[in-house]
C-alpha cells in the first residue's frame, strides 16, 4: 500500500509559479518510480512529467518542457513539480502516481494516485 497526499496548488496568475509537493508513505518511496499527471474538465488525463527511482531520469511533456521541473529528495519520501511561466491553459487538477514498474511513460504502469490539487492560472 502506498499513500501519496498532494499538496501546493491554488489560484495564480499567468506568468506566475507554484511549487507542487507529494508526500508518500507506506511501500519504499525509492524504489517506485514517480510521476506527475494533470486533468482538466471534459479532457482526459494526460502526463506531465516523470522521474526515476534515484532522480536521474526525468521526462517532461513538450507543453511543459522548460517552464516546468520535476524533482525528488528520497530522504523526505517526497516528490515536487516545480510551475514556472504558467499558462492559463495548465489549469488543471494535478495528481501524483506511483509505479512499481519502473520509470515509464504510460498511464496504466502507475498503480498508486493521490487525491489530487487544484491548479487554476487566471489570464
Amino acid at each position: 500500500q502506498v499513500q501519496l497526499v498532494e499538496s501546493g496548488g491554488g489560484l495564480v496568475q499567468a506568468g506566475g509559479s507554484l511549487r507542487l509537493s507529494c508526500a508518500a508513505s507506506g511501500r519504499a518511496f525509492s524504489r517506485q518510480a514517480m510521476a506527475w499527471f494533470r486533468q482538466a474538465p471534459g479532457k482526459e488525463r494526460e502526463l506531465v512529467a516523470a522521474v526515476s527511482l534515484g532522480g536521474s531520469s526525468r521526462y517532461h511533456a513538450d507543453s511543459v518542457k522548460g517552464r516546468f521541473t520535476i524533482s525528488r529528495d528520497n530522504a523526505k519520501n517526497t516528490m515536487y513539480l516545480q510551475m514556472d511561466s504558467l499558462k492559463p491553459e495548465d489549469t488543471a487538477v494535478y495528481y501524483c502516481a506511483s509505479s512499481r514498474v519502473g520509470y515509464t511513460t504510460t498511464l496504466a504502469d502507475y498503480d498508486y494516485w493521490g487525491q489530487g490539487t487544484q491548479v487554476t492560472v487566471s489570464s
